[in-house]
């Protein structure tokens, strides 16, 4: 049997060609697929987040001509796939058509009952839940008893028993990324920060902690499962003999175990790996030792989740941080030398003031970060913060399943969406502008091979002015502002 998998594109981007490049490769679905790969199946792998037409995804499922089309869902992805999967299923009705990740996790029973061309859901993991599925197909048995799925029979929606975590990671096989003939460019704040040959690794799955605003801690189960350090070596040292030179860690907290880290930093310059990487941290699970460990192996980039300058509000989605500590860690990872710093901070909590708003916004500018990234809030379902509001009759999830919806747009007491993004755009322009960024930025530019092969290879971009701060700074086209109002 064939099984194909494919992940989809933003869903408002399925009316046209999408032009955009990729930016990291779908680790997920080339996991399952490597799985099944190894147990005797024949599979093929679909990125068609990037320069695809609903057209090419078409011809691309006519040729593989699989028994088995498996989707990996997002709420910016999952109407895409929809309509993926339902011209598939027209031209071919017996081909069985499956949606998995988070998306699919937490709308199981809602996308099964609005699509009756989606066959069955995968929930949370997939590689043993697929290889049973795949079994079960290929001998022509029930998939009733394969845990961790959803289905139909009749008119009922059947939910089996979860399907136990993986716990022992180092034993699945590596994702064979030649799976796809694709190239990556990872971008950063509108420009492409991966200038060699560049891929994505996943080091750890989960996360123990339980933000609000976060689908994770309820798809992970709160648990935080890491690859020892000896099995993360083996595949970067398998990925640098195949050419990689830059890579980002997509852990959901790759950071949480200093000695881990250090451990293997050390390991990856005992082996002599050279490559830049990337990681995102905690600003409380970070120590100076893993830091300096981090410069010297190859951390070129570090994201640090800081989300506001306001107490209250970090309490309000249980952080568990305090703001002195983005202070701090931006301090010691400075003078670690690793070469950008990013701080994200979201802002638009349901009955956050303006004056909060602004201060998380001045806040930013104090911090001696490279790159700010704000973002409205926006609340999905899994997340503690959606169950909060539908409990308290100020989300409708029937109107807002598929999709989510910004926090702004839905609570009374909260700051108007597009307010926000006027304050965003300003903040983020003014903390451009400065004149001690500029100069300490240009500085610290002369000082990093890093820095200069980014602006070398961003400078056609620039040339061709193709770079917009709106787009930089992620202003969606109705919102992006073209002069102050005051």
């Amino acid at each position: 049997m064939k099984f194909s998998f494919i992940n989809p594109g933003a869903s408002e981007s399925w009316t046209h060609v999408i032009t955009a490049p990729a930016s990291w490769p779908p680790l997920g679905l080339l996991y399952i697929a490597t799985f099944l790969k190894q147990n005797g199946f024949d599979v093929s792998v679909l990125d068609a987040a990037s320069q695809t037409s609903l057209q090419d995804a078409l011809s691309w499922v006519k040729k593989e001509d699989p028994d088995f089309l498996g989707f990996s869902t997002l709420s910016s992805s999952g109407r895409s796939a929809a309509i993926i999967a339902e011209k598939v299923k027209e031209i071919n009705p017996n081909i069985k058509i499956a949606f998995g990740n988070y998306h699919a996790t937490f709308n199981a029973e809602r996308i099964l009952r609005k699509y009756p061309f989606v066959d069955l859901i995968v929930r949370d993991e997939g590689e043993f839940t697929c290889l049973e599925i795949a079994n079960c197909l290929e001998k022509g048995k029930d998939i009733k008893d394969v845990r961790g799925i959803v289905f139909r029979e009749g008119d009922r929606i059947v939910f089996t028993p979860d399907r136990p975590l993986i716990k022992e990671l180092d034993k699945i096989p590596f994702p064979d990324r030649s799976l796809l003939k694709k190239e990556y460019r990872s971008t950063l704040a509108g420009l492409t920060v991966a200038t060699k040959k560049f891929t994505s690794i996943v080091s750890s799955r989960g996360c123990p902690f339980n933000c609000t605003y976060c689908a994770c801690s309820l798809f992970a189960r709160r648990r935080w499962r890491p690859r020892s350090p000896e099995n993360i070596l083996e595949e970067l040292e398998m990925l640098y003999h195949q050419g990689f030179r830059q890579i980002l860690f997509v852990d959901d907290n790759f950071a949480l175990n200093p000695k881990r880290v250090i451990e293997l930093c050390n390991l990856m310059k005992k082996n002599k790996i050279d490559m830049d990487w990337v990681c995102d941290a905690r600003v409380d699970c970070i120590s100076m030792d893993s830091l300096r460990a981090m410069a010297k192996a190859g951390c070129r980039i570090i994201y640090y989740g800081m989300e506001s300058a306001n107490q209250r509000i970090l309490d309000f989605y249980k952080k568990g941080i305090v703001p002195s500590q983005s202070i701090a860690v931006t301090k010691a990872t400075r003078k670690a030398g690793i070469d950008i710093i990013v701080g994200s901070f979201i802002v638009g909590a349901p009955d956050e003031t303006r004056e909060e708003i602004q201060n998380t916004l001045n806040f930013a500018q104090k911090l001696d970060i490279d790159v700010p990234i704000f973002h409205p809030l926006e609340i999905h379902p899994g997340t503690p913060l959606w169950a909060d509001l539908v409990s308290k009759g100020l989300l409708n999830e029937d109107e807002h399943w598929e999709k989510g919806v910004y926090a702004p747009e839905i609570s009374p007491k909260a700051v108007p969406l597009k307010e926000i993004y006027n304050m965003i755009y300003y903040a983020s322009k003014k903390f451009l502008l400065r004149l001690r960024y500029v100069s300490l930025s240009f500085m610290r530019l002369l000082k990093s091979r890093y820095k200069l092969g980014i602006v070398h290879n961003n400078v056609s971009k620039f040339l061709k002015r193709e770079f917009s701060l709106s787009e930089a700074i992620e202003i969606p086209e109705g919102y992006r502002i073209k002069k102050v109002n005051r």
